[in-house]
C-alpha cells in the first residue's frame, strides 16, 4: 500500500508540476494563470487538453509543438518530473500528517520560483506573500502560539541578515550582488527553519552555485545568474534531511 501511495503522489506531483510552472511563468509576465488558455510560445496556437498531459504529451510529441513543429522548452517536463519526485518524497518522509501539507507547499514554492527565476530572474511578490501567509498558519498549527511567533521572528531575522548582505555586496562589487526577491525569499524560508539553518542554507547555496559562477568567469561572460534556484536546492536538502541545529553542533564538536 505504501508503494501505491508513493506512486499516486508522484502522479499528482506531475500534474501539479505543470500548474506550478505555468504559475511561475505567467506571474512573471503579469498574465493570468487561472482562466487563460495555454498557447504555444512559438506560434501562439491554443493548445488542446491532449497537448497538456503532464510529461506524456512532451514524450509523445518528441518535445515539439504539434502545430508549428518547433522545439518546446525542457522547463515544463523538468519541473513536472522534479515535482513528482518531491511529492513522492514528501509522503515517504512525513506520511499523512500536517508536516506533509507543509512539505507539499514548500515544494510548490520551490517549483514556482524555479520556473520564474530561471526564466526571467524574477521572484514575484505575489508568490512571497501567498506562501508567507500559508507558512505562518501552518507553523502556528504545528508549533502552537509560541512556536509560531518564533518562526515569524526567525523569518524577520533572516530577511534583515540577507538585506545587510545585499547592501554590503552592492557596496563591495559596485553592482547588484543579490536580487530583492532573494532577500524576500529568505523571510519565507525563515518561517520554516531557524536562523542558524538559514545561514547554513546561504553557505550551501553559495557552494552549489560556485561551479556555475566559475564556468561563466572562465567563459568571460558578464552574466548574472539567478540565485533563487540555488537557495531552494540548498533549502530542500536541509528540509528533507531533517537535520537540526543541534545535529550540526554535535557534529562540529566531534571534529
Amino acid at each position: 500500500m505504501e508503494v501505491l501511495y508513493i506512486i499516486c503522489f508522484f502522479i499528482i506531483g506531475l500534474v501539479f508540476g505543470s500548474f506550478f510552472c505555468c504559475v511561475g511563468l505567467r506571474l512573471s509576465k503579469g498574465e493570468k494563470f487561472i482562466n487563460d488558455r495555454s498557447v504555444c510560445d512559438c506560434c501562439g496556437h491554443v493548445l488542446a487538453w491532449y497537448d497538456l498531459i503532464p510529461l506524456v504529451s512532451y514524450i509523445m510529441l518528441r518535445g515539439r509543438c504539434r502545430y508549428c513543429k518547433e522545439h518546446v522548452s525542457l522547463l515544463n517536463p523538468f519541473i513536472e518530473i522534479v515535482t513528482g519526485i518531491l511529492f513522492a518524497l514528501s509522503y515517504y518522509s512525513f506520511g499523512f500528517s500536517l508536516e506533509l501539507v507543509l512539505s507539499l507547499f514548500i515544494v510548490a514554492l520551490a517549483m514556482i520560483v524555479f520556473s520564474s527565476d530561471l526564466t526571467y530572474m524574477i521572484i514575484p511578490d505575489e508568490v512571497i506573500i501567498f506562501f508567507s501567509i500559508v507558512f505562518i498558519i501552518l507553523e502556528f498549527l504545528l508549533k502552537g502560539i509560541s512556536g509560531g511567533v518564533l518562526s515569524i521572528l526567525s523569518g524577520v531575522l533572516l530577511f534583515f541578515f540577507m538585506l545587510l548582505l545585499m547592501k554590503l555586496g552592492n557596496s563591495l562589487f559596485k553592482k547588484e550582488s543579490l536580487g530583492g526577491g532573494d532577500v524576500k525569499l529568505f523571510f519565507v524560508l525563515g518561517l520554516v527553519i531557524d536562523p542558524f539553518l538559514g545561514l547554513i542554507t546561504i553557505f550551501l547555496a553559495s557552494f552549489i552555485a560556485l561551479p556555475v559562477s566559475l564556468y561563466l568567469l572562465y567563459k568571460n561572460k558578464e552574466h548574472m545568474i539567478p540565485f533563487g534556484p540555488f537557495i531552494l536546492i540548498a533549502f530542500l536538502i536541509i528540509f528533507f534531511s531533517k537535520v537540526t541545529t543541534s545535529d550540526i553542533f554535535e557534529f562540529l564538536i566531534l571534529f
